[in-house]
């Protein structure tokens, strides 16, 4: 029988959580579909990751994982089923999905713009969407279903800056306990994972401490906290678990 598998979305930075969750994932014995799209990092604040992920698919092959690599822009209403059928053609199946991706934009409502909004929307919930739709049809069953979307913290507090963001990662919140109602009979799992701050390189020092204000335990959260968590929520453990939204935030906003 194969190695599970997982398409792990939004691995561009190596401080990133989507190389977190590839790494935790990896270790747990899945072989990975890893998609990225550079030109999205480039066009915001902290820029692309020149090089990555090449080093991360050595560091996973060299640890005996089959890894394959595709880069898709998610604002291509067709990149979501080339995606899932590229995981299938390459490894005869797909187990996992893990919806990472995300358009970040800052916009409030004066500066608020329709291109914006269809754009956020478009990337961050019609591909998770389509994805989930794609992995449903292709799922075949060798290893529980698994799907993980990602949210963000609109649900706990105002994040009046980022208005397009907030409402597509919002809409995927909302949308997890019906998505989880109609795949559990095929054994498909859906939760949805908020985070927290993470600290992967984006804030200005100004955020940074504003951040550490508010957080009981003093500290940022890591990559690793949220693939710690998501590797729990695909293996084997967590079958009893779906339509959730989980909090992982260290009790902080």
């Amino acid at each position: 029988m194969r190695a599970p598998v997982a398409i792990v979305t939004g691995v561009g930075r190596r401080v990133g959580i989507g190389t977190a969750i590839a790494r935790r994932l990896a270790a747990d014995g899945v072989d990975l579909l890893i998609q990225s799209w550079p030109a999205h990092d480039a066009g915001q604040p902290w820029g692309a990751d020149p090089g990555w992920p090449a080093p991360l698919f050595e560091e996973l092959r060299a640890g005996g994982r089959s890894v394959v690599h595709v880069e898709a822009d998610f604002a291509d209403p067709d990149a979501p089923r080339r995606v899932v059928a590229a995981a299938v053609e390459r490894f005869g199946g797909v187990d996992v999905l893990v919806a990472n991706h995300a358009r970040s934009s800052d916009q409030d409502l004066e500066q608020l713009t329709a291109a914006e909004i269809d754009l956020s929307f478009a990337v961050n919930t019609r591909a998770t969407l389509l994805l989930v739709k794609e992995f449903a049809a292709r799922h075949g069953g060798t290893h529980p279903g698994r799907v993980v979307m990602m949210t963000s913290g609109q649900h706990r507090g105002p994040m009046p800056g980022e208005l397009p963001y907030i409402a597509s990662k919002g809409a995927l919140h909302q949308l997890t306990a019906s998505l989880a109602a109609h795949l559990a009979p095929r054994g498909i799992t859906v939760n949805t994972v908020n985070p927290g701050a993470t600290d992967t390189g984006w804030a200005d020092p100004a955020v940074h401490r504003a951040v550490l204000d508010v957080e009981p335990m003093g500290r940022w959260g890591t990559p690793e906290d949220a693939a710690r968590l998501i590797g729990w929520l695909v293996g084997p453990d967590a079958g009893w678990v779906t339509g959730e939204v989980i909090n992982s935030t260290g009790g902080g906003p």
